[in-house]
């Protein structure tokens, strides 16, 4: 999607709509196809539906719901985005959640919405992200981001306790730092989801944490000071621990 194109009644905005009520999804149909400019070009009320349907149709918008019976929006965002990355992903969701609007950022929503938003305040946002410019509001985006570095204390600290952690919740750290969920985590490092929750837990309680967010905050500050050249450490010499950890085997 060109960030510069201008969406008409001729070229009118393409909305993917994912929602497992039936109810919410035609109210947002008619609303939408209301407007002279809007037209939606499909909707889905499962994870592995809008997967199969959303890439076919070519939205300019996805809106999804947050909480899915199978999954949730924040995944469908992720997997729509990495295959269409112009896609702007509006997410939808009845519930006012900083880990889930933390989750979207990562995920590279350009918005996030209540439910209770008024209609027109919807076909707003909608036409906002379809022109390219965010609804993300940035002092919410950085009050987020600085009370979980807040949660993860400081970053030596953090860094020694990184220290504790086994090659393989190393490496679950990191994917989590990617924003993969606990099933696509399984599918990586080819283990059950039930064993990966279980590394989730016990990494958590090694960094001191009670959040998966707050790990991936604490491990990329961590990550950013090994990279920065220090008067101990000249610029260039390998300071990942993830690397040096998966010498030991």
């Amino acid at each position: 999607m060109d960030q510069t194109e201008v969406f008409s009644q001729d070229r009118p905005i393409r909305v993917f709509l994912l929602d497992d009520h039936e109810v919410v999804r035609r109210g947002v149909h008619d609303l939408l196809d209301a407007e002279d400019d809007i037209v939606v070009a499909g909707e889905a009320g499962t994870v592995d539906h809008a997967l199969a349907r959303g890439p076919a149709l070519r939205p300019d918008v996805a809106v999804l719901d947050v909480r899915l019976p199978d999954g949730d929006g924040i995944t469908v965002c992720r997997e729509l985005r990495s295959r269409m990355p112009g896609l702007a992903c509006l997410m939808l969701t009845s519930f006012d959640d900083d880990d889930a609007l933390l989750d979207a950022i990562m995920a590279g929503a350009a918005g996030y919405v209540l439910k209770q938003i008024k209609g027109s305040d919807l076909v707003s946002a909608i036409r906002t992200v379809a022109s390219g410019q965010s609804m993300l509001d940035p002092a919410t985006t950085t009050r987020l981001m600085t009370s979980l570095r807040g949660d993860g204390e400081d970053t030596g600290s953090g860094d020694e306790r990184l220290a504790d952690l086994s090659p393989r919740e190393r490496d679950i750290l990191a994917l989590i730092g990617d924003g993969l969920t606990n099933r696509q985590i399984g599918k990586s490092l080819f283990l059950s989801e039930k064993t990966v929750k279980n590394h989730i837990s016990r990494l958590l309680a090694k960094l001191g944490v009670e959040r998966r967010i707050q790990a991936a905050v604490l491990a990329t500050q961590a990550g950013r000071a090994a990279a920065e050249p220090g008067p101990d450490r000249p610029a260039g010499e390998p300071g990942d621990r993830r690397e040096q950890s998966g010498r030991r085997g």
